[in-house]
């Protein structure tokens, strides 16, 4: 086999960390329900839909304790939840809309402790079982494992791309695919030249500074091109809501069809 066709096999074969989004269903018991179905992480979607901090600690807790990652979304850079998200015990905080470098650095600076940034040191945090530690100790561990994450989905957000993927303290860039193409005046149209440009050019920044790649909201038909083919890291492959609502409507449709056959 050509060395061609292994890079192509790799593409199709190879997935990254898969998952869920949580936009309704805050329950500790989403987490095991993520667990079960064979998601990698979950995160808790508190920018669309009424989930909150108190959604985000109870499911960091589980997630803690079941071994699954629990990531916390945000509403937005200017969101008073950024660092907190981190200390009610999610290993990842993600935010959307970064649209500037500056809103990387503010990010970056309110999520690492010092020297890298300004981060306010906490107390006993659940992801190191509440135990009282030195200061040096606690800031130690808090820092190992955890991943903050912007997200690009406009425009203005694409063309500062590459200045914010140099951001220290950044670590993952994650593309919200429906908003990036609305802000590109291609609503709906995530398999247009202009949106598949977008994404690679995302995913280039972000290699070139060592940083992490993902996207969220990809039909299952663009995940080979927008995401495995450009080296994504992470992907978040669906939400619970559209998870029940088309597998319901699928399941439907079935026994429906079965039952015009079967009369």
């Amino acid at each position: 086999m050509s060395d061609t066709s292994n890079n192509v096999q790799a593409v199709k074969t190879a997935l990254p960390p898969l998952g869920l989004a949580c936009c309704l269903l805050g329950r500790a018991e989403a987490v095991l329900l993520a667990r079960g179905a064979g998601f990698d992480f979950l995160v808790i979607d508190m920018e669309h839909g009424p989930l909150g901090i108190s959604d985000l600690g109870q499911a960091a807790a589980a997630g803690i304790a079941a071994g699954l990652p629990v990531w916390g979304r945000v509403t937005g850079p200017g969101s008073g939840d950024i660092a907190r998200v981190l200390d009610c015990g999610a290993s990842a905080v993600v935010v959307p809309h970064v649209d500037t470098v500056e809103q990387a650095r503010h990010i970056a600076r309110i999520c690492r402790f010092a020297p890298r940034g300004a981060r306010s040191l906490p107390g006993p945090l659940p992801g190191l079982d509440y135990r009282v530690l030195p200061a040096d100790v606690l800031c130690q561990g808090a820092e190992a494992g955890t991943q903050v994450i912007a997200m690009i989905e406009s425009a203005e957000g694409l063309s500062a791309v590459e200045a914010i993927a140099a951001v220290d303290g950044i670590d993952m860039l994650i593309i919200g695919s429906n908003d990036l193409a609305d802000g590109l005046g291609r609503r709906g149209q995530l398999d247009h030249p202009d949106v598949r440009a977008a994404f690679a050019r995302i995913a280039a920044a972000a290699r070139a500074h060592g940083k992490g790649f993902g996207a969220m909201g990809l039909p299952p038909a663009l995940v080979g091109s927008h995401a495995l083919a450009l080296g994504a890291t992470a992907l978040v492959a669906t939400n619970e809501t559209n998870l029940i609502v088309q597998g319901g409507a699928a399941l439907i449709a079935g026994l429906r069809a079965g039952h015009a056959e079967g009369a």
